[in-house]
């Protein structure tokens, strides 16, 4: 017989979630009360059988007009998959509650892969979850469809990286263009650093505001980065790296790679053999690049530059690359390359699992005029699985208040947006 079990303490509900191979840092109970910032309100639920905790979720409570609510299961549930009567009961009982709450519906959209994938969307196998999405849409839920964008709650791609094995298999899993990148290692002497002060989450914010600016996105406010990073942090399950470059130190790295080249091309050329004109000429464009970039750094005025940083998250067996940005400025420093790769020997080191790059496009191959382009390319050359997940679900409770909302609530956002950005 199973029992519903409603307000379960921290301790019972981390319990039984880091046990679950399911489990997700947003359903952890640290996500609940980082999203009271954005008004939401945490509800952590569950069923027993037989005493046992045997499921559990993380409910997200979101206000709307005229008394009514709707609930939003981040990533969830929390439980066996492959049990289909749980499935049916624990969705009878969250129904029941909705219902008492006012909530027109509640949404999930389960970290469960719908299918392997290789790196250029092929299926590769007959593992899926095709009969998992058929049963949720047989007991009600309404599926969403398979998109291929933002649009929704939470990107439904991302790229995996697997962590195991020997570090050398892991390195050469990278694509050998981000290898050759990574192999010249930090020859502008960056400074990679784990920062956890105010100033820190400052210099944090400078890469959101500028990769906003450069992406045409909306910006969370500063606040909201502060409390989700403080709120991990204290458990110790959130990390922040940051990438600076000392100006003047980088003028003077720059100085003297320019006169080495110099240097190499007089020699050669005092050898005068024609044989060597092309390695002449290579010498030649590797100054007129080195020259343009100094001239770039010349102009700076600030002392040093944030390139790039991440807050991660670790949780189970998995790093999550949750919130980060790039400056700009002097982004042919490659400082985004060495910020994950710091993340990435952290977590290897740490002895997790995955690390998960938390978000790309359903576009394999997006040509270069797409936003995504950049961002999905560098990702994808980091050598991890392209993952595709079920999708968005909502199980409606109250049909005709349901339908309103997904006519007007769209527009509103729309107006939001607007107005948000003529700010």
């Amino acid at each position: 017989m199973y029992e519903f079990i409603e307000d379960i303490d921290k301790k019972t509900y981390e319990d039984f979630l880091i046990s679950c191979p399911y489990n997700h840092f947003m359903q952890n109970y640290d996500f609940g009360q980082i999203k009271k910032f954005k008004h939401f309100i945490p509800h952590y639920v569950g069923l027993k059988k037989d005493g046992k905790l045997v499921c559990a979720a993380l409910l997200l409570e979101k206000k709307l007009k005229l008394g009514y609510t709707y609930f939003y299961s981040p990533r969830g549930y929390i439980l066996n998959y492959k049990d289909l009567d749980l499935i049916n009961e624990f969705s009878n009982q969250l129904k029941k509650y909705a219902k008492k709450h006012k909530a027109i519906f509640i949404k999930i959209d389960p970290a469960i892969k719908r299918h392997n994938l290789d790196q250029d969307g092929n299926i590769i196998d007959d593992n899926n979850n095709y009969s998992l999405i058929n049963y949720l849409k047989k007991i009600g839920y309404k599926h969403l469809g398979y998109n291929i964008g933002f649009e929704h709650e939470q990107p439904r791609f991302t790229f995996r990286i697997s962590l195991d094995g020997t570090w050398d298999e892991v390195y050469g899993r990278i694509h050998p263009t981000s290898r050759k990148i990574l192999n010249k290692g930090n020859q502008y002497n960056l400074e990679i650093y784990k920062g956890n002060t105010k100033k820190d989450l400052e210099d944090f914010y400078i890469t959101m505001i500028e990769t906003a600016k450069r992406e045409g996105i909306i910006q969370s406010p500063i606040e909201y980065y502060e409390t989700f990073f403080k709120v991990f942090n204290e458990d110790n399950l959130s990390d922040l790296y940051i990438v600076k470059v000392n100006i003047k130190t980088l003028i003077e790295s720059f100085k003297n790679k320019i006169k080495n080249v110099e240097n190499e091309i007089e020699t050669i050329k005092a050898r005068g053999n024609s044989k060597n004109d092309n390695k002449i000429n290579d010498l030649v464009n590797q100054l007129n690049k080195l020259n343009k970039d100094f001239d770039e750094i010349k102009d700076i005025k600030e002392d040093e530059l944030v390139l790039s940083s991440i807050i991660t998250v670790k949780y189970g067996d998995k790093v999550w690359t949750v919130h980060g940005g790039n400056n700009s400025k002097l982004m042919n420093l490659n400082a985004n390359y060495l910020c994950y790769f710091e993340i990435m020997k952290d977590a290897y080191n740490d002895g997790y699992k995955i690390m998960d790059c938390f978000g790309t496009c359903g576009i394999p191959n997006p040509d270069k005029s797409n936003p995504i382009f950049g961002i999905h390319s560098f990702k994808k050359r980091l050598g991890g699985e392209y993952t595709e997940f079920i999708g968005e679900f909502d199980l409606v409770t109250n049909k005709f208040m349901y339908f309103l909302f997904q006519k007007l609530v769209p527009i509103r956002r729309k107006i939001v947006r607007k107005l948000l950005r003529k700010k």
